[in-house]
């Protein structure tokens, strides 16, 4: 019989905390990142992600808590911790006045690493991630596409052994998100690098990591596969609306043979059921013979948005888009302002 090998872990978080005055910004989390793993963590604006990030690359001291970054405490060793990882911030950095590949050597001197080697690496970097044909071109000049990849270029002229993220593709449309994903997976593949990313992008966390820790008010609410994170919220979800607030059938719901779970919220009741199409048209039966009107009924497999309302009791899917529309309206007026 083969004995399984344990896969080493590259980042070790006991109650890590984060205080600003009476805001909590992180309440003593604890977990650990493996090597070799894309491990993400999912949660809205303000859930603590990036004060996370902030503390694991020594950019804030912690207020409670302890964490190692590749076996290196984050207080006792902080430059050896800093010389370990990469960090591409949700913020653009590079300086517009420069070339693609003056910014990654930039990038290079603060790290202390010598012309005569950072030069050649920041071509191969450039070619790594297809801006080889802009390399001297001013920032200025790049699309937000190109920028974005010009911090994951940057953020690797360290050679890291670990990769922080901070929100890798905020604010990029669809088809340029798609390509910095293949970006980020051919690190892992082809690099095997260890990658920590932060996102509120549902479809980012499903398609990229290897395990998610969903982050909310700063706890850490659940830690599992995506499809251990799926699997864990117990079948599939009918959502059925009446005309009728009152009475309320739960309990009668409940006892349908396929029903797991049941919750009642306003004229809606969110079910958790086996065989959600089956368990649908036993439920529509039920809820007319009660005497009720159904005004909509859906049924959607379990998603991360399912699993995020599970344990948080809110949609993250509806906070995206609202972030999304805060997002437009400051660009919109910014333009105004020109």
């Amino acid at each position: 019989m083969t004995e399984k090998v344990e896969t080493p872990v590259i980042v070790k978080v006991e109650g890590l905390s984060k205080t600003f005055g009476n805001l909590k910004a992180v309440d003593g989390i604890s977990f650990e990142v493996k090597t070799g793993e894309i491990f993400g963590f999912l949660g809205p604006n303000g859930a603590g992600k990036t004060t996370t990030i902030n503390m694991l690359t020594t950019l804030l001291r912690p207020s409670g808590g302890s964490a190692e970054i590749c076996g290196l405490d984050i207080l006792k060793h902080p430059n050896e911790v800093r010389r370990s990882v990469g960090v591409v911030p949700q913020e653009y950095t590079a300086d517009e006045d420069l070339t693609g590949i003056q910014n990654i050597i930039l990038c290079g001197d603060l790290y202390g690493i010598p012309r005569n080697e950072s030069k050649p690496h920041a071509i191969e970097l450039l070619k790594l991630v297809g801006l080889e044909e802009a390399a001297n071109r001013k920032v200025s000049t790049y699309s937000g596409g190109m920028r974005r990849r010009l911090e994951l270029a940057s953020g690797l002229i360290n050679y890291p052994k670990l990769l922080f993220l901070d929100e890798p593709t905020l604010g990029l449309d669809v088809q340029t998100r798609t390509a910095v994903w293949d970006y980020i997976r051919m690190l892992k593949e082809e690099y095997h690098m260890t990658l920590f990313l932060t996102t509120h992008y549902l479809e980012e966390a499903d398609s990229l990591c290897d395990r998610i820790a969903i982050i909310d008010h700063g706890h850490i609410v659940k830690i599992g596969t995506p499809a251990d994170l799926k699997a864990s919220i117990g079948g599939d979800v009918i959502v059925v609306g009446v005309v009728e607030k009152e009475p309320d059938i739960s309990a009668k719901i409940a006892e349908l043979k396929l029903v797991k779970d049941v919750k009642k919220s306003d004229n809606q009741y969110r079910v958790k059921a086996e065989n959600g199409e089956e368990a649908s048209i036993q439920l529509i039966d039920m809820i007319r013979s009660s005497g009720l009107h159904v005004t909509k009924i859906s049924l959607t497999k379990p998603t991360l948005d399912e699993v995020y309302l599970e344990y948080t009791g809110r949609s993250l899917r509806d906070e995206e888009t609202d972030r999304m529309s805060m997002m437009s309206q400051r660009i919109t007026m910014m333009r105004a302002r020109r």
